[in-house]
């Protein structure tokens, strides 16, 4: 009986200290194998988190430590994405400078919380910007090399371009991070906003270790259903390893129904197939897929009244599976 009750009590304080554990503690380097996403122990983490929007506009001014530090201590985030502008106005390619230290500032602190984050080269044309994206990755990989928090995600939402456009500019961005970073991974997309996966499935990047694509849905969109986890399916039975590196719980546009219904289907299919993802998006546009609510304070500690439909949702979401 005495036995018994000593080995209960071990089994107790090993759960303890493993739930005290970070995330990237419990999980370590993630790498590809057998066409999934693993941790140190070769189990899918299922990473669960928050996509900060686009780092200018109205979501530039949550790019600090201290959102960082709400979401890790009261969403409980495990993963979250620093989505860089590239394109727009203010963004990358005018003023580099001030963009990269905005996700130095995000990427820097999530490594001290012990959560996964994506630096995200958020840019729907970025075959056209090769040069500046390679030098990024470059600096980025250098400063981040053997990091286990830290996932290269090279091009956000590919538009109506060939996967083999996609493909080319991956490999020589890929090829570039490799020089400095050989193990991190890396995340890729593919044509029609990251829903053709099963295309990249039949012709997948070669020559290279640790490579996932990106898998990008929006929860209520009438043309998010059916087909598109189809997509999905097929590209997950092809060994296509894959990351929701962004769902909504709204339509494409940013606004639109927000069904439970739809959500809650889609959250099944992630969950069903062990995937990690992140939602979209920390900002307080008035807008379906927002977390916020106008106005709400630029450093977290956000009260329920502070937070949208959305955030409320998320946010109870969060803090029951990543426990």
């Amino acid at each position: 009986m005495k036995q018994t009750i000593f080995i209960f009590l071990i089994v107790i304080c090993a759960n303890s200290l493993l739930s005290a554990q970070t995330p990237v503690a419990r999980n370590g380097a993630l790498s590809v194998k057998n066409g999934e996403v693993v941790n140190q122990y070769g189990l899918p983490p299922e990473l669960r988190g928050l996509s900060f929007s686009w780092s200018i506009w109205q979501g530039e001014k949550y790019y600090n430590t201290h959102v960082v530090d709400w979401i890790s201590k009261d969403f409980k985030v495990s993963f979250i994405r620093a989505a860089m502008a590239v394109q727009p106005a203010h963004g990358y390619l005018e003023e580099p400078d001030s963009q990269k230290q905005l996700i130095v500032n995000v990427v820097n602190e999530a490594i001290k919380k012990g959560i996964y984050v994506l630096i995200d080269w958020h840019d729907h044309n970025s075959y056209l910007h090769i040069p500046q994206s390679k030098a990024f990755f470059a600096e980025m990989a250098q400063k981040y090399k053997g990091v286990p928090n830290v996932i290269y995600e090279v091009w956000n939402e590919p538009e109506r371009v060939s996967w083999d456009t996609v493909k080319n500019y991956a490999v020589q961005v890929i090829t570039e991070i490799r020089k400095y970073d050989p193990n991190n991974l890396i995340v890729v997309g593919s044509p029609h906003w990251d829903q053709d996966v099963d295309v990249a499935a039949a012709n997948p990047i070669t020559g290279f270790k640790n490579i996932a694509y990106s898998f990008h849905f929006y929860a209520s969109d009438p043309n998010h259903q059916d087909k598109l986890r189809a997509k999905g399916d097929k590209a997950i039975q092809m060994g296509l390893p894959l990351l929701v590196t962004e769902w909504g719980v709204g339509e494409a546009t940013g606004n639109g129904m927000f069904d439970i219904g739809e959500n809650e289907t889609w959250l099944k299919w992630m969950g069903a197939h062990k995937l990690s993802w992140v939602n979209w998006n920390i900002t307080d546009k008035n807008e379906t897929t927002a977390l916020l609510k106008p106005g709400a304070p630029t450093g977290g500690s956000w009260t329920e009244d502070q937070l949208t439909p959305d955030g409320i949702y998320i946010r109870k979401l969060l803090r029951a599976l990543n426990k």
